[in-house]
């Protein structure tokens, strides 16, 4: 018998092919696809920031602002990567501190990066980086309720800051297995609370601490962005970025995965068309300034539910999610003087705060008990009960009730705490160094800040040939004589 089954095992082992065999560099506990899947999904992520939203607020702006707002993305970016690997992910993930923290630790060492992840079947360091650039596009997205006025040396304090004090507490509370958020049950597939919720809390605390923009800045926006065109390039890389954003939340190349990256889309496509549709009754016309912000309050709105919920419900969700923040933004912003008081360009406070508030109390109701226990891989179903499927079954209803009154306490917990600890690190770097810009900057923009011009068309130093003549005019003459030449016979040196 012993000689027989050592003969099986030989045969099978024979018939695999070579890439299946576990060898050192891919552990028997390691699934090739699931990793793979991984690192993409991470990638897409992101390429979200870098170019997504770089494009997108570089390009939303006055042209000149556009260097300084793609730069505080691009900045943010690389700070947060840079905090996360040496200190933060081990307090958003790593062994409890408190029950809201973990404990602090640097995550860069070869046996701890090459070990299995606490979830998932592949290495810590495929986690690190999809967890890290999560954390990235947090912080940026708190950029965009700061542009066109905060000093960059106090964006550059408050970047490590925040992600240390606030992002960590929240990221540890609601995912990590060991957060007493995470055990109370609360849904949030892929960060309506922990990066939506939070950056559009804090992004609306800070602009009230840093003050707003020069008054000719704020009369002219969105109306003088320097370029349409690339907001909607910045834009489609965030939409299409968002397969990573969804696909990725469940750790797994799953049906779960790919039920939330069509979910995603479809729940955006509806808050798209919600959003151009009112904007048409009401102003008479469509923008594409509204159509990024319905795609942003859709893509918002399914995070914490993308792959917990029925398709149906997640084109409920996009009509909710394309309505109530419109009238949030465009109707009731202009009725409330508080609102009208804090300037937040790019509107976090109605794209993620609105949106990720509504997004998690819709999860509570349209969660699916069994899309819940494939997510979550439990079999407890005291928990992950939606409302609406409690109410279905009468000895579920309580459980249904529960679940919302969870993800009301998480909202709860994340405004509280995002208003506090966001405000405390203004404070604290406001001793340091001013949070907002001199009078002179603020006039003069990019080329105060950064000594340079975003476009080489404006700069005073640009020369223009012209190739029949083969002279050189500078930018006055060329402004002069423009009409009588055709825009083939001129170039840019």
């Amino acid at each position: 018998m012993v000689t027989y089954f050592s003969i099986e095992v030989t045969y099978l082992r024979m018939e695999l092919p070579s890439n299946l065999l576990s060898d050192e560099a891919s552990p028997e506990w390691m699934n090739k696809g699931d990793n793979a899947w991984q690192l993409t999904a991470a990638t897409m992520v992101g390429l979200q920031s870098i170019p997504g939203l770089v494009i997108l607020y570089g390009s939303l702006v006055k042209k000149t602002w556009a260097i300084n707002s793609a730069f505080m993305a691009f900045y943010a970016f690389a700070a947060v990567l840079l905090c996360w690997v040496s200190w933060a992910y081990h307090m958003s993930f790593g062994d409890k501190m408190v029950f809201f923290l973990g404990k602090p630790g640097i995550a860069l060492d070869e046996k701890f990066l090459l070990g299995k992840a606490f979830l998932g079947n592949f290495p810590n360091a495929t986690m690190v980086f999809y967890q890290g650039v999560f954390a990235g596009i947090t912080l940026i997205l708190i950029a965009g309720a700061l542009l066109g006025r905060m000093n960059i040396r106090a964006w550059m304090l408050f970047v490590p800051l925040w992600v240390t004090f606030s992002y960590t507490v929240v990221a540890f509370s609601i995912w990590c297995p060991d957060g007493w958020l995470a055990k109370r049950g609360v849904i949030d597939f892929a960060g309506g609370y922990v990066i939506h919720l939070s950056a559009g809390v804090a992004g609306f605390t800070a602009a009230y601490w840093v003050g707003p923009r020069a008054e000719k800045d704020r009369e002219t926006f969105p109306a003088a962005a320097n370029n349409m065109i690339m907001v909607l390039a910045g834009a489609g890389l965030l939409w299409m970025g968002w397969s990573g954003f969804n696909g990725g939340g469940p750790f797994v190349a799953s049906t779960i995965a790919s039920l939330a990256v069509l979910n995603t889309h479809v729940c955006t496509a509806a808050s798209i068309v919600v959003w151009i549709t009112l904007d048409t009754f009401y102003f008479g016309k469509p923008t594409v300034f509204g159509a990024v912000q319905g795609m942003i309050t859709g893509l918002v709105c399914i995070t914490p539910a993308a792959g917990v919920v029925q398709g149906w419900a997640a084109i409920l969700m996009g009509l909710i999610s394309g309505s109530i923040p419109w009238y949030t933004m465009m109707v009731l912003h202009n009725k409330v003087n508080f609102l009208m008081k804090i300037d937040d360009p790019m509107a976090v406070f109605h794209t993620h705060a609105i949106a990720g508030a509504l997004g998690g109390i819709l999860t509570g109701f349209f969660a699916v008990p069994k899309l819940c226990r494939l997510f979550y891989m439990v079999p407890d179903w005291e928990k992950y009960i939606g409302l609406a499927y409690g109410l279905q079954n009468s000895g579920a209803t309580r459980a249904g009730l529960k679940q919302m009154l969870i993800q009301v306490e998480a909202i709860v917990f994340v405004i509280c705490y995002n208003v506090i600890v966001t405000s405390l690190i203004c404070l604290v770097v406001r001793v340091m160094v001013p949070l907002r810009l001199d009078s002179d900057a603020l006039q003069m923009g990019d080329r105060v800040i950064h000594g340079e011009d975003a476009f080489a068309l404006h700069s005073e130093t640009t020369k223009f040939v012209n190739i029949k003549r083969n002279k050189i005019y500078d930018t006055q003459a060329f402004s002069s004589n423009y009409e009588s030449r055709s825009l083939g016979e001129v170039q840019i040196v």
